[in-house]
């Protein structure tokens, strides 16, 4: 682990702007790879093109936030306007990534795990908001993310037992306690209140948050869901991507309301 509290300021501004220019390029990738997969593309496959006129882009169109930018939002070969959501994903993915950076105020393991974890909550939220399904792929990557990173901590002479404890139980506590739920809510309302994606997403995101911040973070995601439904004025909605905001604001903000609340209890 690479403290910065023993760095000057100019190396870790550095560091801070590799992070975001990580996290753009990320970003632009998992957001081609989520509309690929929505429109059942060959995701690791083939070069990336216009949506409009089927052009392939090259090198000079995929420069995260800048192409956007330099050619004004529209595609180079037939003007079509570009949607806004490529260029507000990668600037939203930098700063996510170097909220995580400031977050954990250290280059570490940790940090490595949680922005392949904001990778896969990007993904599979894209995926999500078009078809209302969540691929197993996304659910299988984020376990196995997460085991790789235990034992890279374990390896590296870490204590990591607590936290492995403390995501197991949470990841196995919420997502069953959830399923519970969805079954009584399905038999009230005699249609499916929740899909099984949304729990196996629960339990991968409890992994990562363990149980009172996951705990939190799942009450919050129910919050983001009624806004949503209630900004958006619709009947349905898929929960995906609010687990998601709600499990990236679990990692950088909810410990520190965890840690208040709990002191209350004192």
């Amino acid at each position: 682990m690479l403290s910065f509290s023993f760095l000057d300021t100019g190396p870790i501004i550095y560091l801070f702007v590799i992070a975001g220019i990580l996290g753009a390029v990320f970003g632009s990738a998992m957001m081609c790879q989520g509309n690929r997969i929505a429109n059942g593309e060959n995701w690791w496959k083939g070069r990336s093109h216009c949506d409009a006129c089927g052009h392939a882009l090259t090198a000079m169109d995929l420069i995260p936030i800048l192409s956007y930018l330099i050619q004004g939002g529209k595609c180079r070969y037939c003007g079509t306007k570009l949607s806004p959501k490529y260029l507000i994903t990668e600037i939203l993915m930098a700063c996510a990534f170097m909220g995580i950076l400031w977050h954990q105020w250290s280059l570490s393991w940790e940090v490595i795990m949680q922005w392949g974890l904001v990778c896969a909550l990007l993904g599979l939220s894209v995926v999500d908001l078009d078809t209302y399904e969540i691929p197993d792929a996304y659910i299988i990557f984020g376990i196995v993310w997460w085991v790789l990173g235990m034992g890279m901590e374990y390896f590296a002479g870490m204590d990591v037992s607590y936290r492995v404890k403390d995501g197991l139980l949470g990841g196995v506590c919420i997502a069953t306690g959830l399923f519970i739920l969805s079954l009584l809510m399905d038999h009230i309302l005699k249609k499916e209140s929740m899909g099984g994606g949304d729990i196996k997403l629960v339990f991968v995101t409890g992994l990562y948050l363990g149980t009172l911040n996951g705990l939190f973070s799942l009450v919050l995601a129910c919050v983001i869901g009624l806004m949503f439904v209630v900004f958006l004025k619709k009947d349905k909605i898929p929960f995906g991507p609010s687990i998601s905001i709600a499990t990236y604001l679990g990692l950088t903000i909810v410990p520190y309301i965890v840690i208040w609340y709990v002191g209350l209890l004192r």
